[in-house]
């Protein structure tokens, strides 16, 4: 059981003046970041099946300093109802290949060896690598069946079990659901503690999970538009108050699509990179269309997952009705939402996949380039900035004292996320050191400032900070 203390809650609580963390935490007894919760339910199977969770999930355990993965669940699918539980041979496969490679990937931050697995099973700090032998503690199979009807008592699994232990640990993170596959896993976890918890105590239960779902694949692809066949459709009626339910309709198509028109980009920087990328399959259908659901999470500093507001890596979501026009999450299949959420996609797309070349030439030859570090009005980390404003007065922001480990040159790049508040001038946005211009009729919602930082080195990597000025 974990125990460890945060020094404040990860919700919609923000203290003027201080860091909000976006996704992590930060632990008083360790004073160090955490990372954020991370549960997977993937349909992975053979390559000429589903060769995207594949590619998901190489790029999932390039980026396991970045996560504490908590669980990657086997489950149900589009194309698989049963499941089938020898595929989950994929799933290791991959693993086993990410036991080569964190060789070389515990480099990009200097480690040189692995807690114990006890210690790795406590709450793990940001920048850890763990081992091999976590993450296959970690793999277990969930629900083989889809759908609504078949929740009950004759549904448990190794998932689901291990969500309820998950959700009882002393650790007020939440825990980020992702669904590459369908979420049964989950339905089932919550209804078992409705059978045996008070209102009260299965309210809280809930209030740990996050979920972002890859479209709704709870059921088989021919049945796709039978929304009431869901168990997702089941959470989202019985639980519409406690569980944040991203359903995502924008960002897993670009990231299908814009991945196979550069394909040759995969090819080049991907293929052939390291143990995992060795055995990084071709596409099929789409490339990597389940990883937004943890590019969303991704703590970057761009935003914080717990508002999906925030646009990040994985899209930009309102809270609204969903396509089965009946219960309601945070979604962007409608307009103008859709639009707003692909522009943002097509604009990161980039960053992100140069990100994930450089971890995986990191992976091959055990050296790269690494992250600039963004400095804030002399703040240092990823948390989100606070500041208090007043219309018709500037604000100073000021990142001149960013850095590159590497010795790169720094190119900055600040703008507005135009979808909270009002409209500001910002002067010179490509300095190092701006002025932000409040207008004299700025209305009272927050603005939201973005700074984002690359360097010159290899692949041109990224850093952002977001300001919240109130």
């Amino acid at each position: 059981m974990k125990k460890i203390r945060i020094l404040f809650k990860l919700s919609t609580v923000i203290l003027a003046g201080s860091l909000l963390l976006c996704g992590c935490a930060i632990s008083k007894d360790q004073k160090v970041e955490l990372k954020p919760r991370l549960v997977v339910m993937t349909d992975i199977g053979p390559a000429d099946v589903e060769p995207d969770d594949n590619e998901s999930a190489v790029r999932l355990l390039s980026y396991a300093d970045r996560f504490e993965i908590e669980a990657i669940c086997t489950t149900i699918g589009w194309n698989c109802d049963p499941y089938p539980t020898e595929w989950a041979e994929y799933l290791y496969r991959v693993i086993n290949d990410y036991e080569t490679d964190v060789q070389n990937l515990m480099k990009r931050s200097s480690q040189t060896s692995f807690k114990t697995l006890e210690e790795e099973n406590g709450a793990q700090e940001l920048g850890y690598w763990p081992s091999a032998e976590y993450i296959r503690s970690r793999a277990v199979f969930g629900s083989s069946r889809a759908g609504i009807d078949v929740i009950g008592k004759d549904n448990d699994s190794q998932g689901s079990e291990l969500l309820i232990k998950l959700a009882d640990e002393d650790d007020p993170r939440p825990i980020w659901v992702t669904s590459w596959g369908g979420s049964n896993t989950l339905a089932q976890a919550i209804w078992k503690v409705k059978q045996t918890r008070t209102p009260e105590e299965v309210k809280a239960f809930v209030n740990k999970f996050r979920i972002y779902t890859i479209t709704d694949q709870d059921m088989h692809y021919s049945m796709r538009m039978n929304r009431a066949y869901s168990s997702h459709k089941w959470m989202r009626e019985e639980f519409k108050d406690d569980l944040l339910f991203v359903w995502d309709e924008s960002a897993w198509l670009n990231q299908n699509n814009l991945g196979v028109k550069n394909w040759e980009q995969y090819a080049t920087y991907i293929q052939g990179h390291g143990q995992m990328g060795k055995n990084y399959p071709h596409y099929k259908w789409g490339v990597e269309g389940d990883t937004p659901s943890f590019l969303n999470c991704m703590p970057n500093g761009l935003n914080d997952p717990n508002d999906p507001t925030q646009v990040g890596w994985g899209g930009y979501h309102t809270f609204g009705i969903t396509p089965d026009r009946e219960t309601y999450a945070w979604t962007n299949w409608q307009q103008p939402q859709k639009s707003i959420s692909n522009a943002y996609e097509k604009k990161f797309y980039p960053d992100e996949f140069n990100d994930f070349a450089a971890r995986m030439a990191w992976a091959d030859e055990g050296k790269g380039n690494t992250n600039p570090v963004v400095i804030l009005n002399g703040q240092k980390g990823i948390g989100q900035i606070i500041i208090d404003g007043k219309a018709g007065k500037p604000i100073t922001l000021d990142a001149s004292k960013s850095f590159d480990v590497e010795g790169d040159n720094l190119s900055f790049l600040w703008w507005q996320q135009l979808e909270h508040g009002s409209a500001v001038k910002i002067s010179n946005p490509t300095a190092s050191k701006i002025e932000v211009e409040i207008p004299d009729n700025a209305g009272s919602d927050p603005i939201h400032i973005i700074c984002e930082v690359h360097d010159d080195g290899d692949f041109n990597l990224v850093s952002y900070r977001r300001i919240i000025i109130n």
